[in-house]
């Protein structure tokens, strides 16, 4: 069943703090509520066609994750039920209710933090060129979705709307953040991937890489945004793994593979989708949703 299509919130009587790629957000005063619509982005440019129910699908595998790993790292989620969001969101309830959260306010650190567990994207033609990541060495003679011996912490910096996050060192990371914020950050988060790495792998997923964002509330290391969605991780299926080329995938590869056939130059504006795009990227987010909670969305 799909729900009522939203690409773009307008929550009148909610001061609109900022609209990312994806989400609206809502400034209530010492909390924030965000809104996941169903807009899409590749190459960092919003595509003009939203997914059906991808905003739903991003908030509902957020909320199984942060429980998931609320044991290793506390998360800035106060609630996901509209039922115990404050009054003012009530007039707004059939449009919040499973694509929002409210959540505590943090200060947002200025670096995202990238963990890989098989060589893809940007880390293989960083691979390629110089036979490291983010300045770690590599092994030679690795190719294409090789998996790697352990995952890897290779961070960048967090670039505005429309252009792209820049690799960098763990060296550059700690004059950012500090040395001892950039250790923490490090180990957080590859014990994060490593969990939901072993726990997917059961359920036919291989996660091949994935982005966190984190923040400091009270001085304690809080982990943010979403999480473990296919807008920010690499879904391979594991029966389909083979090393040496692209993967098939749960994520948006679909949508960059079709983009990049037709020869978009990645600059705005986007071309339009056919509907046959969009209909395949939806499955594609809902399967990887089936396949890792464990039932289909809405139950």
């Amino acid at each position: 069943m799909t729900s009522k299509v939203i690409p773009q919130t307008d929550l009148k009587s909610l001061t609109l703090k900022g609209r990312g790629k994806v989400r609206d957000i809502y400034d209530l005063g010492d909390r924030l509520l965000i809104v996941a619509t169903d807009r899409i982005s590749a190459f960092d440019v919003v595509m003009p066609n939203p997914i059906p129910d991808k905003g739903r699908i991003l908030t509902q595998l957020s909320k199984f994750w942060f429980d998931f790993t609320a044991e290793i790292v506390p998360n800035h989620i106060i609630s996901f039920h509209t039922r115990d969001f404050p009054e003012e969101c009530l007039p707004y309830k059939e449009i919040l209710e499973g694509r929002s959260m409210l959540v505590v306010k943090t200060k947002v650190l200025p670096v995202e933090c990238i963990v890989r567990g098989y060589l893809s994207g940007s880390g293989w033609e960083d691979y390629k060129k110089t036979g490291e990541i983010c300045g770690i060495s590599l092994p030679k003679g690795l190719v294409e979705s090789s998996k790697l011996e352990e995952p890897i912490f290779t961070p960048s910096t967090k670039a505005d709307q429309g252009l792209h996050d820049e690799n960098i060192s763990f060296e550059e990371m700690e004059k950012i953040i500090g040395k001892d914020l950039a250790q923490q950050l490090k180990s957080v988060s590859i014990g994060v991937y490593q969990k939901a790495r072993d726990f997917a792998e059961k359920r036919g997923i291989l996660i091949a890489d994935t982005k966190m964002e984190f923040g400091i509330k009270d001085g304690k290391l809080i982990l943010i945004d979403e999480l473990l969605t296919p807008d920010s991780s690499r879904f391979w299926p594991k029966d389909g793994y083979k090393e040496g080329g692209s993967q098939k995938s749960f994520d948006k590869q679909y949508l960059r593979d079709y983009l990049l056939s037709i020869k978009w130059n990645k600059t705005p504006p986007a071309p339009e989708l056919p509907e046959d795009i969009i209909q395949k990227t939806r499955e594609k987010y809902l399967e990887a949703y089936e396949k890792l909670i464990g039932k289909p969305l809405g139950e």
